[in-house]
């Protein structure tokens, strides 16, 4: 087949294998993370979780980052790459470890929240550089190859994690606090593995003096609107109106996992315990859901072309999605939970991909943070409405046919302007 002999041909580039392997210890030191922190604020048997906790929580985290990503951006074109990663993963790895420590002595839940906060944000800059520095280690042509291969076993590394994370806390005896600290050993090990790529490898190619803090700030504002201007010229609509189309996809799924967090915490599971299990199966097929896109990706996009599959891949959520859902029953639940990982990445390659080819690569730091930052803003407002909608057990048909008509907007907008 095609695609097995380019991804054969792909893993052969040593400099993309060594990123990759960066991708996948980081990423499933996120899953790690992540389900402890799920475990620890949503299903803890002494905690009567509510949808508004899990959107505050979801606020806590990542609004902040959200104003100031922008500005990361900025920093992450000026910065070595391979620096940051290096870097980055390590102050994961000690901030991962502080927030254990907090866990083990029942800290206040604010100072539980810094510390989670910290690691999200050092996460988004991490992530929006891997995406820059793709680009860097592949050709042009295997470019949407390399979109599919790489964030993609990203994300299934994210969802080994959380297995890695359960079978920790089994052996563990239910603690959320060993788990973090076997994360902040990936974190660890993610930063060791960035030290096989040279320093100058990833880019950017510019490295500009340093200036004083005010001029920085001033600096900063500017070329954060070159970044927008760059954006927004003809030439490079499409990345804008792809850009557009993942934010709202973004929105829909943190609804749905909000619904489905509350679902599984209260209305298909009669034990914290059970619910926590119910919800790593979900992952776990979404996470299948994934692959599958990182298989089919390539082919459809070379077919349809990126932009079109997107429209494609949010057409068929917006009809699945609520056939699915709206029973409110596991087993539909869990063949959503695997159709909806199979859309969203799929239209996150092929939306990657638009962007990389349409963004000069002095731009593509700034570009993907404001791309993180949209991604964070969608979900944090997707949880917050979910909050206000849901009922206390998560069964709400309303916000399920709301998230179907978003899915609609989102196909019909980007195939008008493919149209035109």
């Amino acid at each position: 087949m095609p695609v097995v002999r380019d991804l054969r041909v792909l893993l052969r580039l040593r400099n993309f294998r060594r990123l990759l392997y960066v991708r996948l210890l980081s990423q499933s030191a996120d899953g790690v993370y992540q389900v402890a922190l799920a475990a620890y604020v949503v299903f803890s048997p002494e905690k009567q979780t509510s949808a508004a906790a899990v959107a505050s929580a979801m606020a806590v985290l990542l609004l902040p980052y959200s104003l100031v990503g922008p500005f990361a951006g900025v920093l992450l074109d000026r910065w070595r790459r391979r620096q940051v990663f290096v870097y980055g993963n390590l102050l994961r790895a000690v901030l991962a470890a502080a927030t254990a420590a907090l866990m083990i002595g029942r800290a206040p839940d604010w100072l539980f929240y810094v510390s989670a906060l910290c690691v999200t944000a050092v996460n988004r800059f991490v992530l929006a550089g891997l995406s820059a520095a793709l680009p860097r280690v592949v050709d042009d042509e295997r470019l949407v190859l390399a979109n599919s291969l790489s964030p993609t076993a990203g994300t299934l590394a994210a969802t080994a994690g959380g297995g890695v994370a359960f079978a920790v806390r089994v052996v563990a005896s239910g603690s959320d606090a060993a788990v973090v600290l076997s994360g902040a050993f990936l974190y660890l090990c993610a930063s060791l593995a960035s030290l096989r790529l040279a320093p100058g490898l990833l880019g950017p190619d510019r490295h500009p003096a340093r200036p004083r803090l005010a001029a920085a700030l001033a600096e900063t504002a500017r070329e954060l609107l070159a970044a927008v201007r760059h954006l927004a010229a003809p030439r490079r609509r499409e990345a804008a109106w792809a850009l557009a189309a993942m934010t709202l996809m973004r929105f829909c799924y943190g609804a749905l996992l909000v619904l489905l967090l509350m679902l599984c915490r209260y209305a298909l599971a009669d034990t914290p315990e059970e619910g926590l299990r119910l919800l790593g199966l979900a992952l776990a097929l979404s996470g299948a859901g994934f692959f599958t896109a990182a298989v089919v990706t390539p082919w459809a996009a070379g077919r349809l072309g990126p932009g079109c599959w997107i429209v494609v891949c949010a057409g068929a959520a917006m009809v699945l999605e609520p056939a699915l859902g709206l029973p409110f029953a596991t087993g539909p639940l869990m063949v959503a939970a695997f159709v909806l990982g199979l859309i969203t990445q799929g239209a996150k390659i092929a939306t990657d991909t638009i962007v990389q080819a349409r963004v000069e690569d002095g731009f593509r730091g700034r570009i993907f943070s404001v791309y993180d930052v949209l991604f964070n803003v969608a979900f944090v407002g997707a949880a917050g409405v979910a909050a206000l909608m849901l009922p206390p057990d998560g069964r709400s048909a309303v916000l399920v046919i709301l998230v179907a008509v978003l899915y609609g907007v989102t196909a019909t907008g980007l195939a008008r302007f493919r149209h035109r």
